[in-house]
């Protein structure tokens, strides 16, 4: 390896670990700091994010990279995606001041404190503020980074490489006209009472007792990891050995942390999957929102919401909530297969899920190209959602303040759910065809064949190709929605 290269890694193993220590500030915040501490921690994480910014501009940075790009490489090999990689952060960390990165870490780590407090109240004159200053230095990075056609393709590029939002129109408006006759047909079913399931007592401590089991069955390394409770849940790598879990409690169901888990385990099994060694470097990373959340997605309803999961289950889940002996599997899959007009984008059904983010990726480009205002979201919001799914949205609380990813200035994130789901369909049936006996090993609630198929080809291969040319090679063709209006159509219309 050449002298620039080897300086880039040590460079790299620094800046890693000033992101750690960022990530484990970012879950305190979440989960354990005092409300009265949010100053001073706005202040800690507009350091590092300064000292971070600094570091990887620096103009030798560049010299260095330079001096790589005009040796040879492989370009299947792991230097060469590093390089790639190093150049495209490096190119779009330059055009920003540190001022801006500076400030834009302080006022999300505030914002993101005001919105819980709004959120609790369903009250969003309390968040605007926060919101309106987020927007505003979003609009600034875009001017710094530049676009060719549209300003939220600068945003998108944070978190779906290749992505542009002209094709994610032509993209979700099929797919709406789909869904919409998915919905109508799905609900025009006999509705599942399942009385003896929701409303019932499920204590926290015997939920996650449950939650626990089960993510270790599919694959969570406890050892490398923990499951803590959040306002909103999510998932933090904080390191090759430290992924940290997040979900929330409903008392009278225990499906909502249960799906919650499963859910952000599925982040946790790609984070404790990528290559340890590899975990400073770009090629060791994540290579895309949109794969990252084709494994949740894949985990919580391909397996979750199976038939073979809750006859694997349902008995264990009956000796933890002895009430619920006198469900059986087939009710309980039911039950969690219903297609239901709902608020909250996290406990939506799967088949009416798309259409809650197809909303925000409206409402978000509507932002950003000008034609909404951040005091007419909520208006704007509550028209649309009963366009969308028929609702009317009573309360801030269920509608523009449910999610967290605005307060933290994440713009251009919510695609790459639909994304995912997408992503998810294409890979699970790609591992079913292509290696016989993961449905046997599922029904026997074994996860090793499905969790060794993603480790080779999802996991392990991290950043070294770019998110369609992984997907490509993983399943033998990009994904499309035929795999996951197929799968939608089994599962709400024909199980």
């Amino acid at each position: 390896m050449s002298d620039a290269y080897q300086k880039l890694l040590e460079l790299n193993r620094q800046l890693q670990l000033l992101r750690d220590a960022e990530a484990v500030l970012s879950w305190d915040q979440e989960t354990q700091m005092p409300r009265a501490g949010v100053e001073w921690r706005a202040e800690q994480m507009a350091f590092l994010g300064g000292e971070i910014h600094r570091r990887a501009t620096a103009p030798e940075v560049g010299d260095w990279i330079a001096a790589c790009e005009a040796g040879a490489c492989n370009p299947e090999s792991g230097e060469c995606a590093n390089i790639r990689e190093w150049r495209h952060d490096y190119d779009r960390a330059t055009r920003l001041p540190t001022s801006l990165v500076e400030e834009f870490e302080k006022t999300r780590a505030i914002a993101k404190s005001a919105w819980a407090e709004a959120r609790a109240k369903s009250d969003f004159g309390a968040f605007a503020p926060h919101l309106e200053r987020l927007v505003a230095l979003s609009r600034r990075k875009i001017e710094c980074w530049g676009h060719d056609a549209c300003p939220y393709d600068a945003l998108l590029d944070e978190f779906e490489r290749g992505e542009r939002s002209s094709e994610l129109r032509q993209l979700f408006g099929g797919l709406r006209k789909d869904l919409v006759a998915l919905v109508e047909e799905a609900l025009e079913r006999e509705p599942f009472d399942d009385s003896r399931i929701a409303g019932q007592n499920y204590p926290v401590a015997d939920q996650a007792r449950f939650n626990h089991e089960v993510a270790e069955a599919i694959g969570f390394d406890f050892a490398a990891g923990r499951i803590d409770t959040a306002v909103h849940p999510f998932c933090t790598g904080v390191g090759p050995r430290d992924t940290r879990l997040t979900t929330r409690y409903d008392e009278t169901d225990f499906r909502s942390s249960l799906f919650g888990v499963l859910h952000e385990a599925g982040h946790g099994l790609y984070d404790q999957g990528l290559p340890e060694d590899l975990h400073s470097q770009p090629v060791g990373r994540a290579v895309s929102l949109g794969v990252h959340e084709s494994q949740s997605r894949l985990w919580e309803n391909h397996v979750g919401r199976g038939r073979a999961f809750w006859e694997h289950w349902l008995p264990r889940a009956a000796e933890i909530f002895p009430h619920l002996a006198k469900v059986t599997p087939e009710e309980m899959f039911r039950s969690v297969n219903q297609a239901r007009r709902s608020h909250i984008r996290v406990e939506a059904d799967e088949v009416t899920y798309d259409l809650h983010i197809m909303l925000r990726f409206e409402i978000e480009t509507a932002i950003f190209d000008g034609d909404l205002a951040v005091a007419d979201i909520p208006g704007e919001w509550n028209r649309r959602f009963e366009d969308f799914l028929g609702l009317k949205v009573e309360r801030d609380a269920d509608g523009c303040l449910q999610d967290i990813h605005w307060s933290l200035g994440i713009f251009g994130y919510f695609p790459t759910y639909s994304l995912g789901n997408l992503n998810a369909s294409h890979l699970f049936a790609a591992a079913l065809g292509r290696k016989p006996g993961i449905e046997t090993l599922l029904a026997r609630g074994d996860y090793s064949g499905l969790l060794g198929w993603m480790r080779e080809h999802i996991h392990r291969p991290g950043s070294r190709w770019l998110p369609r040319d992984l997907i490509a090679r993983a399943a033998g063709s990009p994904a499309t929605p035929d795999a996951h209006l197929a799968h939608l159509r089994e599962r709400y219309l024909e199980s």
